[in-house]
């Protein structure tokens, strides 16, 4: 009963640090993107937590965990269902490591994430109820049937090599990312990023509140990681956080060093989202792998993340704050490193790898057009060009997120 009680406090601990992820996601987005559409990134943020949270206590959670899981889809109850002893009380063996509540609410704060990561990709152009739409269906539905491939037992965990995605690179991260690459493309660049086909720098109007999200969200890694061990286990925690942090710094630092030799400045942003690419990358197989193996990890996906911006610029798509390099990129990155490096590298590995990376392509990306191509036809998912120029705050919103403090906006 101690050490139930031991992990189940962790585990709230770790649940804490991931809900405070998204005041990080919400800082950054804000701090990347122009004053007058602050209002608008915010209420996107907030709709995503509140509604998601509820529609995974509604069906995500039984659809992601059916139980005895039957074929791809599983079986969905409607609510939380928790498990009760033969005298009616809430059975406390439902997992050694933390009761049935704490496990909805910890799974609950991943599914919003998601979405979250396809707010800041389409920032600044997208009608808000669209979005609100498309977030509803991606975190009530797709989601959930999408980890219950992994992590509910599905076809996935089966493999005769399982495929291994520890926290998320592929089923958060990438899930998003996906998503956000089909918006990007069917939504089109915001007015003024591209001239003669030429990338214009589009400024954020907040680079310290970018910069205090990005350490925010470090810090709810801790969490997200930390709380995937689904224990209290001292060894196997102390080592997972150890590798995170040793990613992440390592991207920051690469992701620097790399986009100063090439742009000959020093561009923070950039080392910001080095920061976010090492922590992507570690994600798959923090409980995996040594501190060495952690560095290389980082370092390569900083490296990825300044290039795989470069290319995003070159296809002509607009993403704001770097969701599709960071998240969609590295998420790949992270998943296929676990056959490279750590305790689960070798070929069979790294192919069962590659079959979780296909799967979740196809999947995310069928289902993502269908639902943003249906939405763009029938009640169109970008603002109009006045509204665009003056901003989404004023006309989504009736509101400034600055009303006594203004800002020449270009």
């Amino acid at each position: 009963m101690e050490l139930l009680t031991t992990n189940n406090v962790w585990m709230m601990i770790c649940t804490a640090l991931v809900f405070f992820m998204h005041l990080g996601f919400a800082f950054l987005e804000i701090g990347l993107t122009r004053q007058k559409n602050t209002i608008n990134i915010l209420f996107k943020n907030i709709f995503i937590i509140t509604v998601g949270l509820l529609l995974y206590c509604l069906v995500g959670f039984n659809l992601m965990y059916p139980g005895e899981f039957n074929g791809f889809l599983g079986f969905a109850g409607i609510g939380l269902d928790s498990p009760l002893t033969a005298e009616g009380a809430l059975d406390l063996t439902y997992n050694e490591g933390y009761t049935y509540w704490t496990d909805f609410l910890f799974q609950g704060m991943f599914a919003a994430t998601a979405a979250t990561i396809v707010s800041g990709a389409v920032a600044e152009r997208m009608k808000i109820v669209p979005f609100m739409i498309f977030a509803i269906i991606y975190v009530g539905f797709v989601y959930p049937i999408a980890g219950s491939w992994k992590w509910g037992g599905g076809f996935l965990q089966t493999l005769e090599t399982p495929f291994y995605d520890f926290a998320g690179s592929t089923l958060v991260h990438s899930v998003g990312g996906w998503a956000a690459l089909v918006a990007v493309w069917l939504l089109g660049a915001r007015i003024g990023k591209f001239k003669d086909g030429k990338p214009q720098a589009i400024p954020g109007h907040n680079i310290p509140i970018a910069t205090a999200g990005v350490l925010i969200l470090w810090l709810g890694w801790f969490g997200f990681n930390g709380g995937s061990v689904l224990s209290a286990d001292p060894g196997l925690t102390s080592l997972t956080l150890v590798t995170t942090c040793l990613a992440a710094a390592a991207g920051g630092v690469v992701a620097m060093l790399v986009s100063t030799a090439m742009y000959k400045n020093l561009d923070l942003t950039m080392f910001l989202n080095g920061i976010l690419g090492g922590l992507v990358g570690i994600t798959a197989g923090a409980d995996q792998m040594s501190p060495t193996d952690a560095i290389l990890i980082g370092a390569i996906a900083g490296t990825i993340i300044v290039l795989a911006v470069r290319f995003v610029d070159k296809l002509r798509l607009d993403d704001p704050v770097g969701a599709i390099a960071v998240h969609l990129v590295c998420g790949i990155w992270g998943t296929l490193a676990v056959g490279v490096f750590g305790e689960l590298a070798g070929m069979d590995q790294f192919i069962s790898q590659l079959i979780g990376v296909g799967s979740y392509a196809v999947f995310c990306i069928v289902t993502a057009f269908i639902i943003i191509f249906t939405l763009k036809k029938t009640m169109g998912i970008r603002v109009s060009e006045k509204e665009e120029i003056e901003g989404l705050d004023a006309h989504e919103h009736g509101m400034d997120a600055y009303p006594d403090f203004r800002l020449n906006e270009h």
